[in-house]
């Protein structure tokens, strides 16, 4: 018998050594038209980067080494050019140009595929390459070695793509990534790659989404490559990498009348045969039904490629005996610090292809928070909204994705379920992951998904219909402060049991909190009350939040190499260089959450003297990003901050005009602002804290007197029980008991006044009075209760808000002092 087997790579050179473990006496020829075989293509980008030091490492084999080992006629240089089925005979053209006929019995085709070069104008100018094997990546080097390139353009921003931005950055290149689609990484949802955007750009990295290349052009200087954007936009390059995809080799297939699928790659049956007797073929170039969907698709990915090479060398020596299960697209990739991976069918995919769907998205962390260094981790599934079939899995992390979606890849492969998920013991350490893995949390939340415990609206649904429904945002006043979904009413779940009045029943409701968790126990509480239009946010606001951030505005400056810290300029305070003697004061506030590590900070900056420094390490990404204007409102300094591996390092100088107030730097050094509330009228009340809290936003010192009728305003919805004096007690029955009681000045119609302009508060979206009450705690309002007052009126302490201070004359008129407005209300 002789094999024959066409493509010297993955599928091609794994067919080989199986061949020859099953059948020693045979013959074996393998014929690849480049220089190499069984080289790690996978690694190219990372020794174009420098990160793979070593160039032989990514050749597994040599062509002498692989022949020698399983006694195999190898031929390097040597490239079929025609298939004559009917006499099973090969014409081959060597690396001179001659050519030569080869017979087989049977015959394998391992093509690979071939990277799309389109027909643009300046396509053939020097310095444009595209990325496929081991010539391509050498051109590649030399080119970074020999021409001093200091910017370069990626045209595609799949696997490859960003890969090799992420190298070309890491060797001192300034990066400019240019995508067709609206995101980066197709085989995810776009939910999963907008965290990975931000990752881009806080690395430097220029992102053009949604951009398509028209030309390119010579630079006028002649030094270096203008690409030409749809938008009229243009970018200077250095180097241009072609990665905007690949196409099946299936010219040779054709021209010898293989049939050819309907996505265009070589069809085989289930023992991936093809329509031709004793010609198989495997990898790139074959198209084959998904498993999910029973369509045939192409799957580039090297895990299939090799499994395909091990089958089908067993249907040729053995006989048809083995059956392919086919692939359902399990594939991970590294963004710098981010790992972004995928198995099965996205969300996007289903509904392209009309397939009733229902998807789930949770935040956890890669093991235990309690743990040092617990990193954020991001799961979505995909699944069937009756059955829970499992259809689908992203994940986007820093640590433990890859294990997450190879254990879901094989529930899928085996025709599993969400249910499945929650059944799969994990092994459990701190280190390593939490008693409740994120794969089982993800479960438990897709189940009460399809059992309706949990009805769920995706942050795309809530932005179609975001103007017909009342936004609950449970979280506490701190996070609420810190950015919020438009319109959203801060009832925070802990309180929302005492404001139910706050809550509507006649409008659709959807409430959210951080990451679900919160927003679900909030959902229960309501729908145990009696509400029944009660959606949770799925993700919670840091997936919407991530979805609909608007990306900053690319340049065309250079990007800063890899690791450099941000300064004055590039997103930080000036002065990143200067040094203090004094070493900062560290904090780790990794595993925290919104508003966790801010808060954090708030706490050590009350410590530290102005001018000293401290230092927070957190892996909460929206602390990053808010750190700068954190600074901005308090008057304090970003000296620096960068990220590294998901851990981001804020360095924060205490304001030197924070001097007079050592304790506390929570102000820009202009004068205070005073409020005496002397009434208990809710529209009063509501300028009162309006007017406050705006002042406390620019980071003013704000003190409220309270002072008689005003006193109601501060008072506990549920009191303990306090011993009053007969006057004491009057006073009692004829004030109101709460805010929740107060009246309006004008047209309060015996209450009804008072609960219309509630309603439509919440229908417009402004925030509850005691909303605005917390807030004004949250940022620091001094709230006094008048001591004279409070005897009076028989008010004890003990009925007042825990947060109040209680004073007099002089406490007011102290403050009065050091203020530039006095308001009277």
């Amino acid at each position: 018998m002789k094999y024959v087997i066409i493509g010297g790579v993955a599928g091609g050179a794994t067919a080989a050594a199986r061949l020859r473990r099953v059948d020693e006496q045979s013959d074996i020829v393998l014929l690849e038209r480049g220089k190499y075989i069984s080289y790690a293509n996978c690694g190219l980008p990372y020794y174009i980067g420098g990160v793979i030091g070593e160039r032989e490492k990514l050749l597994v084999q040599t062509p002498a080494s692989f022949g020698k080992r399983f006694r195999i006629d190898v031929r390097v240089e040597n490239e079929v050019v025609a298939i004559q089925p009917d006499t099973k005979t090969l014409t081959i053209r060597r690396a001179d140009g001659s050519e030569y006929a080869e017979s087989y019995d049977k015959l394998l085709l391992s093509p690979g595929a071939s990277p799309v070069r389109p027909p643009l104008e300046g396509i053939g100018l020097e310095g444009i390459f595209t990325l496929r094997n081991v010539e391509d990546t050498d051109r590649i080097k030399a080119w970074l070695t020999d021409k001093d390139v200091k910017r370069a353009v990626v045209v595609g921003a799949g696997f490859i793509g960003l890969e090799m931005a992420e190298n070309l950055h890491h060797a001192g290149v300034a990066v400019s990534v240019v995508e067709m689609g609206n995101q980066v990484m197709a085989p995810i949802d776009f939910s999963m790659a907008a965290p990975v955007h931000q990752h881009l750009v806080q690395k430097g990295v220029s992102l053009y989404l949604e951009e398509g290349v028209t030309r390119f052009e010579p630079e006028t200087d002649g030094k270096g490559i203008r690409v030409f954007l749809k938008s009229g936009k243009s970018i200077g390059a250095d180097l241009v990498l072609l990665s905007i995809g690949v196409r099946p080799a299936t010219e040779l297939a054709k021209s010898a009348g293989i049939k050819l699928g309907e996505t265009g790659g070589i069809w085989v049956d289930e023992h991936l045969e093809t329509s031709v007797k004793d010609i198989y073929a495997v990898g790139d170039a074959i198209e084959y039904p998904h498993p999910l969907t029973g369509k045939p698709w192409l799957n580039y990915l090297a895990n299939p490629a090799n499994r395909q090479g091990r089958i089908v060398a067993d249907n040729m020596a053995l006989g048809n005996t083995t059956v392919y299960e086919g692939a359902i697209g399990t594939s991970i990739a590294k963004v710098f610090d981010l790992t972004v991976a995928s198995t099965g069918l996205a969300a996007k995919r289903l509904k392209q292809w009309g397939m009733e769907y229902q998807s789930s998205v949770t935040h956890g962390a890669s093991h235990a928070g309690y743990y040092p260094d617990a990193l954020p981790l991001t799961l979505k599934l995909t699944f069937h909204p009756k059955t829970g079939k499992l259809y689908g899995a992203q994940c986007v992390g820093y640590e433990g994705v890859d294990k997450r979606i190879d254990q879901i890849a094989g529930v899928i492969k085996r025709g599993g379920t969400v249910y499945d998920l929650m059944e799969t013991e994990h092994t459990y350490a701190p280190p390593f992951s939490s008693a409740k893995d994120p794969i089982a949390i993800a479960g438990y939340v897709a189940s009460n998904i399809i059992s309706g415990a949990m009805p769920a609206i995706s942050w795309r649904e809530l932005e179609a219909k975001k103007d017909k429904v009342v936004l609950i945002d449970a979280r506490t006043p701190e996070e609420y402060a810190f950015g919020t979904i438009p319109g959203a009413v801060n009832v925070p779940l802990d309180e929302l049991r005492d404001r139910l009045s706050d809550v509507p029943k006649d409008r659709p409701l959807v409430v959210f909190c951080a990451v679900g968790l919160r927003g679900y126990l909030a959902q229960r509480i309501l729908l145990g009350r009696g509400y029944r239009n009660v959606r949770n946010l799925i993700g919670g606001y840091k997936t919407y939040s991530a979805a609909v951030a608007p990306l900053p505005r690319p340049t065309d400056k250079l990007a800063m190499p890899a690791g450099r810290p941000q300064a004055e300029g590039e997103g930080a305070s000036a002065g990143m260089t200067e040094q203090t003697a004094v070493a900062p004061l560290r904090i780790n506030a990794c595993g925290l959450q919104c508003p966790g590590p801010i808060m954090k900070v708030k706490q050590a900056m009350d410590t530290v003297a102005p001018g000293a420094r401290v230092e927070i390490v957190a892996t909460d990404a929206g602390f990053a990003r808010d750190a700068a204007a954190w600074c901005r409102t308090t008057g304090n300094r970003l000296v620096s901050q960068h990220d590294e591996k998901g851990r981001y390092t804020v360095l924060i100088e205490k304001g030197k005009e924070c001097e007079a107030q050592p304790a506390a730097c929570a102000t820009t050094g202009g004068k205070g602002k005073t409020l005496i509330l002397f009434s208990d009228d809710l529209d009063k009340a509501l300028a009162t804290f309006v007017l406050a809290n705006g002042a406390a936003a620019t980071g003013q010192k704000v003190s409220i007197f309270f002072t008689f009728w005003g006193l109601n305003v501060l008072k506990k919805v549920r009191k303990p029980a306090v011993q009053k004096d007969i006057f004491g007690k009057m006073f009692g029955m004829m004030l109101p008991s709460s805010s929740l009681k107060l009246k309006l000045s004008k047209m309060n119609m015996m209450g009804l006044g008072s609960r219309m302009m509630r309603m439509l508060m919440r229908r417009k979206g402004v925030d509850s009075l005691e909303s605005l009450r917390d807030q004004a705690l949250a940022q620091g309002v001094e709230f006094i209760a008048c001591q004279m007052s409070m005897d009076m009126m028989g008010i004890c302490r003990e009925e007042l808000i825990d947060q109040v201070t209680v004073g007099g004359v002089a406490t007011y008129m102290e403050r009065a002092d050091e203020a530039n407005v006095n308001l009277f209300i």
